[in-house]
């Protein structure tokens, strides 16, 4: 049996973070792990940013309650479904993913944890659920005697795909194609399904 691994951003629906910048004006806040491959780095600059503009956890759930699983994707992961066992697995947190998990008929998500203000809506703090999750996650799935197959589209992805059975990269930027030339690049939902019937097939 064999799992497929997804990330979530980037490769199911749009990036949370982006939008959120496009919403507010605040163009620090499109920094992403294609730009900053050290997560707590970016995730410590993203909570001074919405501190600095008094900007709660509210804030942000009004942007991510207007969007929606990029074009293709739930076609794509029903396909996936009725061939793999699917396991999201994502940076993201469950406060933020809720509404997008229910636009996708609410697969496995493995992710982490905010830490809120009940009274104001501020971000305090944010809880891994662990290190390198991702990687460790793919790990766990071995020890089970599964097989697994790792789609991903960023520098936070290529732990997870480097310790699958499989990796694939999906709509990488140039920076991260160019250094892991060793993943197969795929530019939509067709090739990616390609992908992983073809790397399903040398199991």
């Amino acid at each position: 049996m064999t799992i497929a691994c997804l990330d979530l951003e980037g490769v199911l629906v749009p990036e949370i973070w982006i939008n959120v910048a496009q919403r507010t004006g605040i163009d620090a806040l499109r920094a992403t792990t294609r730009d900053i491959p050290d997560y707590d780095e970016l995730m410590q600059q993203r909570l001074r940013i919405l501190d600095e503009n008094q900007l709660g956890l509210p804030d942000v759930q009004s942007v991510i309650a207007e969007m929606g699983p990029l074009e293709g994707a739930k076609d794509f992961l029903d396909w996936l479904k009725s061939e793999f066992q699917v396991v999201i697995l994502s940076d993201t947190f469950y406060e933020f993913a809720a509404p997008l998990m229910k636009q996708l008929d609410y697969p496995t998500l493995f992710c982490h944890q905010l830490e809120t203000d009940p009274g104001s809506g501020k971000i305090i703090n944010y809880h891994l659920r662990q290190k390198d999750q991702k990687r460790e996650a793919v790990k766990a799935f071995h020890s089970l005697n599964f097989k697994t197959i790792a789609a991903g589209d960023s520098y936070n992805d290529t732990t997870m795909l480097g310790e699958a059975n499989a990796g694939i990269l999906f709509c990488p930027p140039d920076n991260v194609i160019a250094e892991f030339p060793q993943f197969p690049v795929t530019r939509n939902y067709e090739e990616m399904k390609a992908a992983f019937e073809n790397a399903s097939s040398k199991f």
